[in-house]
């Protein structure tokens, strides 16, 4: 028995491409391969097989993210030292 089979095309992000056919590529997969192994665990699992989410950040990252404006901010007004290189923070924090 034939085995029939259908084209679809994709528009994608042309450096998402090539950076996945690399990938796949060192797997010793093609686009091709990848993409009818994905519909078959699409059928298998009755769904998409792979968690989709939209990760909210929690009460404490968004509480360190606002510290951290708050620090930028008071080094931009010369309120707090700030310091691009480690060895005069710590030099620094030795002299202390």
């Amino acid at each position: 028995m034939a085995s029939l089979t259908s084209a679809i095309n994709v528009q994608v992000d042309t450096r998402d491409k090539e950076e996945a056919t690399n990938l796949l590529k060192d797997l010793g997969l093609n686009m091709s391969t990848y993409f009818n192994m994905a519909l078959k665990q699409l059928i298998k699992k009755g769904g998409i097989p792979f968690e989709i989410n939209n990760p909210k950040p929690n009460a404490e990252l968004l509480e360190a993210l606002e510290e951290g404006e708050q620090i930028i901010q008071e080094i931009k007004e010369g309120k707090r030292k700030g310091y691009h290189d480690i060895d005069k923070l710590f030099e620094d924090l030795d002299n202390e």
